[in-house]
């Protein structure tokens, strides 16, 4: 069960950006992660890489938040981030909004 869990959002440039982000955050805290988001912008050709990935990590917020600080280096060394956000704790219409994703469409 996620609800009154903090959710930290990170966005970041590609699939594996978003991979070594998620495997850094969950070495340094006591997190979970949700399933990743895509997004294929419009001026998808004049960024790093054509891929925007959302990272969503569950826990406490002291836990999301070291979570986050950890991806977030990983990621500024790798393909960069696009922003990031920690939600305390989200309200139910948010929570419904953090289940879905692109990613398992084309």
């Amino acid at each position: 069960m996620t609800e009154n869990k903090a959710v930290g959002l990170l966005e970041v440039y590609g699939l594996v950006c978003a991979f070594l982000a998620a495997d850094a955050g969950c070495k340094a805290a006591d997190v979970t992660l949700e399933v990743f988001d895509k997004n294929k912008p419009a001026n998808a050709d004049e960024l790093p890489v054509p891929l925007l990935v959302t990272i969503k990590f569950r826990g406490r917020v002291s836990d999301v938040r070291e979570a986050m600080a950890a991806a977030e280096e990983v990621a500024k060394a790798t393909t960069g981030i696009v922003c990031s956000h920690i939600i305390p704790n989200p309200t139910q219409d948010t929570e419904k909004m953090l289940t879905i994703s692109a990613l398992d469409k084309d």
